[in-house]
Parts: structure tokens; sequence; C-alpha cells
């Protein structure tokens, strides 16, 4: 218990101490776990205490009364020894689980909580690693390795006790190989964490490569990279064969080196104390019995080798998950945030720029959309248009600059306030594997089914929902899997309309979808956009011919404004994008080619 103590409190940092104070919280069942452990230490001792009177008394002096009452006297103290393991077992594992459970749901948490930006640097799959794999080892050393610090603690103070009672000069000597038995445990346990540490980072790497190439297992296929990918995946279980058989080696060297240091000094204590009870100055009965208490007094001091590895393991997982906990979000709550009625909004962007990784993305951008207009934004990809519409909900927050609703800076409106405002409906559909029904429902999980049914109405997805096995009760798996990419698109708008935000976002919402489907999805996208402040990103320019105003952005900022008239007439940026797209094969394609300034 003292090396646990010393390896969480003494010079550890902060996030350390943390997790200390995560088991503290426990400390009424660490009190029954520390008195469970103390039952099972003195029952131990005890154990190697009796042992004299077995070999004196009934062996040598033929005692018939402690031949009668000394087999009672075993079966109580091992009955207790198993009620006392049961008990420090029980309740060292509840600690573990409920500390385990604990980091889960703050990583989990924590992570819900971060920036946009977080999710764009890390990978999904060493994310999921954090919060199964390394909670996990971090279970492992507050369950079994406090378990077992408690337990051979008190086992060595009630050994000690019992070979200092036999014969304090034995005794003695018995204990000058403890210090020296130490030095591997310390020595070895700072490779294994720094092993450990390694392990966890191959295993998670691990983890998102599983993760990318089962979600791209078409890609793999349609290109037959499987043979690629199946090297790839080789070559990272040999790396992380290699940290594991390092960390291996750490491990298994300690208890190694113990066990001769160990060796050593109970050699000599046989030949010590057997030629003590030959000179007739010892007693076979306490030469036995201080033995035993020897042998049973080793063991626990060797298994502190395990604990310290198990210690070091735990550790280094946590200092892992606490890299993710202790970052900070990007985006920050307004020390008095304002809250924004619902309703019809302005939003204005005034003088607007902003850099993602030092890189000047969106640049000096003025516009001023009023409450229940639409606006365009087309141009081609990597000209700034989905990085402009994400700054309105603050997935990231203006390098300069200011984004107003109502006049009122974004920056100081309530994160929860202002995205209650909006609803956004993305190029990639996105679904959870539920319902139909609590899909649409996300945004409003409090909505009736009569307001969930015409949402569904409203989006043209009413008539296929009806022909699903369990129509709204229907698990369209995962990503909506079952749905076709039209399906998943009108219930991502049905979820739209259902929140009733006054601003929306449409990124490319249509993009991806066949003639049929686009025209289903248009006509839902029009129910969506009435009287709503709505931000449109349009690769087909067939879509927009509704939208009040259009700015064309090239290199982040705004080349071209206007209506659709009136940037043809401008022959330039505009027109090149649409002549682009409806050029070809039409009857009067010279003329429009012309018209857009070529020759």
């Amino acid at each position: 218990m003292e090396l646990f103590r010393k390896n969480l409190a003494g010079g550890m940092r902060d996030r350390h101490k943390r997790l200390l104070e995560l088991i503290r919280q426990n400390r009424r069942k660490l009190y029954m776990a520390m008195a469970c452990s103390l039952l099972v230490a003195a029952t131990t001792a005890l154990s190697a205490y009796l042992i004299k009177y077995v070999i004196d008394d009934i062996f040598i002096d033929k005692n018939v009364r402690t031949l009668m009452l000394l087999p009672y006297a075993v079966i109580l103290l091992f009955l207790l020894k198993g009620l006392g393991i049961y008990g420090q077992e029980y309740f060292m594992s509840y600690v573990g689980q409920r500390v385990i459970r604990t980091l889960r749901d703050d990583l989990y948490g924590h992570i819900q909580d971060l920036s946009l930006s977080f999710f764009h640097k890390e990978h999904t799959g060493a994310l999921m690693s954090r919060i199964t794999n390394d909670v996990a080892v971090i279970r492992s050393m507050v369950s079994d390795a406090v378990k077992a610090a408690l337990r051979d603690f008190f086992t060595i103070i009630g050994l000690t006790i019992v070979i200092f009672y036999r014969d304090w000069k034995l005794a003695l000597i018995a204990i000058i190989i403890l210090p020296v038995a130490f030095f591997p445990v310390f020595e070895f346990g700072r490779r294994v964490r720094r092993y450990t540490t390694g392990c966890q980072e191959a295993m998670a790497e691990l983890n998102s490569f599983l993760h990318e190439t089962f979600a791209g297992n078409k890609i793999v296929k349609a290109f037959g990279m499987e043979s690629f990918e199946k090297n790839r995946f080789f070559k990272k279980t040999l790396n992380l064969f290699n940290l594991e058989m390092k960390s291996v080696i750490a491990k298994t060297l300690s208890p190694s080196i113990m066990e001769l240091l160990a060796g050593i000094g109970i050699g000599f204590i046989i030949w010590y104390g057997g030629k003590n009870v030959m000179d007739g100055t010892s007693t076979p009965g306490t030469f036995f019995s201080f033995i035993g208490a020897v042998l049973m007094l080793y063991d626990p001091v060797k298994k502190i080798s395990r604990i310290n590895n198990t210690i070091q393991e735990g550790l280094a997982a946590a200092d892992r998950i606490f890299d993710i906990i202790e970052r900070q979000p990007d985006i920050k709550e307004a020390e008095h945030p304002v809250d924004l009625p619902l309703g019809p909004h302005r939003v204005t962007f005034k003088n607007v720029s902003f850099k993602y990784d030092s890189v000047e993305v969106i640049k000096n951008i003025d516009l001023d959309v009023t409450p229940g207009k639409i606006l365009a934004i087309v141009g081609m990809s990597g000209g700034g248009k989905t990085s402009l519409v994400n700054l309105i909900p603050r997935f990231y927050d203006v390098s300069q600059g200011q984004i107003l609703i109502d006049g009122t800076d974004i920056r100081k409106v309530g994160i929860a306030s202002l995205r209650r405002q909006m609803a956004i409906v993305t190029q990639d559909p996105i679904l959870f594997n539920a319902s139909v029904k609590n899909n649409i429902a996300y945004g409003n999980p409090e909505a009736s089914f009569q307001d969930i049914s015409r949402a569904a109405k409203a989006a043209y997805a009413h008539a296929f929902i009806e022909n699903l096995p369990d129509k709204f009760d229907t698990s369209i798996g995962e990503l909506g899997s079952r749905l076709s990419g039209g399906e998943k698109q009108r219930i991502c708008i049905a979820r739209a309309l259902l929140k009733d935000a006054p601003i929306l976002i449409l990124d490319e919402a249509t993009s991806s979808l066949d003639a049929e489907s686009e025209s289903l999805v248009q006509k839902a996208l029009e129910n969506l956009m009435k009287g709503r402040t709505t931000f449109v990103i349009a690769h087909r320019l067939s879509t927009i011919g509704h939208a009040d105003g259009i700015i064309v952005m090239a290199d982040g900022r705004i080349v071209e404004q206007g209506k659709h008239d009136e940037l043809m007439a401008l022959q330039g940026e505009y027109c090149k994008l649409y002549q682009m797209q409806f050029a070809d094969g039409h009857p009067d394609r010279t003329n429009r080619m012309k018209l857009c300034g070529r020759p």
C-alpha cells in the first residue's frame, strides 16, 4: 500500500492526484477492503505462527489436547481467510469499476465538449482506444494493484512480527535482503511504464487503422487493395508485438532477480537456523515456524514487482486519458452569455477573416442576410464556402471581425442558445443506428409522433417510411446503411424541419444525389427554407434559382455578389461556373461561350 501511495502522491503531477482523489471518493469501500485485507494478513501470519505447535506439541511432545484443538483452529482460520479474500475482492472490484465508469463518463463528456477542430486532428480509433483500452488498464491498477498492495502490506507486517517473535537475530538476517530486492522493482518499473505507453499508442493507431479500413472496405475492394491493407496491418501488429515483448522482458526480469535474491536469503537462513537447532539453542518447531513465516514473507515481497508494473501501466494509461481531459476547447463560453430568442434573425458578417492552422482561409468578408432571405454560396472547391458557414454556429471562431445576429456578436451568445437557432443539412447525411422516429426527433426528443409524422411528410419521406418493415420504428443501421442516399437525406431534412430553427445551413445537400432523388430532396428543401434565414452552399447552380442573393467565393474572398441575372451580365466567375455546368450539349452553346467572355 505504501508503494502505491508513494507512486501516486509522491512527486506526481496534479493529474495523478486527481486519480487518487477518484479512488478516495470510494473510501468507505476502501476501508472495508482494508479491513478484509487485514483479516487475510492476520490469518496468514497466524498460520505460520501455529506451525511451532504442530511440530513441538504434536509431533515431538505428543500433546493430545493440542491435537484435538488445533484442527478446529485451522478450520476457523481458513474460514476467516476465505471470507477476507472474498471481501477484499468484492470491495476493491467495486472501487475499480466505479473509478473506470467515472473516468469513462468524464472522458466521453469532455470529448463531446471539445471543439470541431479537435475531431479533425484526432483519429476516431485512437479516441475509442482511450475510452476502452486505456481506462481498462487503470481499472487493473485500481482494483488489482491496490488490492494486492493492501493485502501484501499487512501480510508483510504480520509475518515480520511473527519472525521477530520467534528469533529476532535470525529475523534481522532475513530482512537484510529486502532493500536489495527493491532495486529491480523501481528500475524495471520505469521501463515498463515507457514500453506500456508505446504499446497503448500502437494499439490506438491499430484501432484507427481498423476503423478506417472497415468503414472504407468498399473502396479497398473496388481498387483491389486487400493485399496492400493486409501488409499495412501486419506491420502495425509487428510493431505492437515488439513493444509488447520489450514490456514482457522488463516485467519478468524484476521477479526473476527477486527470486534469486530470495533464494540466497532463505538458503542462508536454513543453514544458520538449522545450525541453531543442532546446537540446541532452538527447537524444530520454532525453526519451522520461522522458516514458514519467512517463505510466506518473501512471497508478498516478490509480488511487489508485479504490483509496481501494474501501477506503472496504469499511470501510463492515466497520462493518455488526462491528455484529453485537460485539453481546453477552442470555443470559449462568454463569461455572461446572452440568450437569443427564437424567431427570425438577421445575420451580419463584418470584415470577417478566419485562420485554420495559421493558414488564412476566409478573408475580409462583409455580408448582411436579412430575416427569411436565402443566400446562395457558390465557387470552386477549396474556395472557403464550408469554412464560412461553419463560423455561424461557432464550430470555429473568427480570427478577425465579427459575426452578428440581430446586432449581437455571436461570441457573447451562449453556445447552446446560439446553436438552438440553427439547423444544418450536410452533403453526407449523418444518421445514427436507431429507429427512423428517433433519428427524426434527434434535435427535439420531446416531439410528439404527430409532429414527427408531419415533418416526414414535409420532407417527402413519409411514403417510403410507411413501406419499411416497422415503419417509423424501423432501425436504419449504422450511418443509415439500410436506406438509399435520397432517403437518408430526406430523413435529415425531416430532422431539421422538426427542430424548426430560424437559421438554416445547407451544405451541398443535393450534390451526391441522382436526378430523381434530387428532385424529391429539392422539394423537401423548399419546404424547409420557407421563412428561414438560409445559407445554401450549392454545387449545382440549378438548385439556387430561388435564392434572394448569390455570392461567388474564390481563395477565401467574395469575388462576385448579386442575383443570377446580374452575375451573368458581369461575364465573370459565376458565368464561367454556369457555363461549365450547362453549356455542353446546349443548342446555344456558342453564344453562351461568348457571353462568358470566351472565344
